[in-house]
C-alpha cells in the first residue's frame, strides 16, 4: 500500500516488454465502481471476493506483469495462485515513506480513520509476513528514482535461473 506497485509494474512491463495490469483497475473497469465505492456497497469481504476472481483471471494470462492491491495478499488462495503461476515481487517500503504517499489518496478505504498512522502500522504488521514468505523477491524502495529501482530488478531478475521464474 503505497510501496509503488503501479508505478514500478508499468515501467517493469516496459522494460520487459510485456503488458501491465493492475487488478484493481480491472475490478473497477469490470464493476464500473470505484474501489471505495465497493468497500462502501459490499464491505471488505465482498471487494476481497471479487479481487481473489480477478487475480485467478488475470493470473491465467501470459506476458503480463500484475500489480495486485496491497490486501490480496491476506488470501491464502490468492497467495498459493501467485505463487504457482507467476513470479512474486514484494516491494516493501518503510513506514513513514508509506504514510507520505498515502496520506492525500482517498482511493485507499482503509487508511480514511483518525489515526492513519496507527491503521497502516497494523496493516504492515500482518500482511509483511505474508508478503514475505509469498515473495521471490523483496526489494526495498525506500526513496529511490523509478529507474534506479527498475534497474536493480532488472539486474536481479537477470540472475534468476529460468526454472525459477515460472
Amino acid at each position: 500500500m503505497g510501496a509503488g506497485k503501479t508505478s514500478v509494474g508499468i515501467k517493469l512491463a516496459e522494460a520487459l516488454g510485456k503488458k501491465f495490469i493492475d487488478s484493481d483497475r480491472e475490478i473497477e473497469n469490470k464493476t464500473g465502481a470505484s474501489i471505495p465505492l465497493i468497500f462502501e456497497l459490499e464491505g471488505e469481504k465482498g471487494f476481497r471476493t471479487r479481487e481473489c476472481d480477478a487475480i485467478d483471471t488475470l493470473t491465467k494470462e501470459d506476458n503480463i506483469v500484475l500489480a495486485t492491491g496491497g490486501g490480496s495478499i491476506l488470501d491464502k488462495n490468492n497467495r498459493a495462485t501467485m505463487k504457482k503461476r507467476g513470479y512474486v515481487i514484494y516491494l516493501q517500503a518503510p513506514l513513514e515513506q508509506l504514510l507520505e504517499r498515502t496520506s492525500k489518496d482517498k482511493n485507499r478505504p482503509l487508511l480514511q480513520t483518525a489515526d492513519p498512522r496507527k491503521t497502516l502500522s497494523d496493516i504492515i504488521e500482518k500482511r509483511e509476513p505474508l508478503y514475505r514468505q509469498t515473495a521471490d523477491l523483496v526489494y526495498t524502495t525506500n526513496d529511490k528514482q523509478i529507474r534506479d529501482v527498475i534497474n536493480n530488478i532488472l539486474s536481479l531478475l537477470k540472475n534468476i535461473k529460468p526454472s525459477e521464474s515460472a
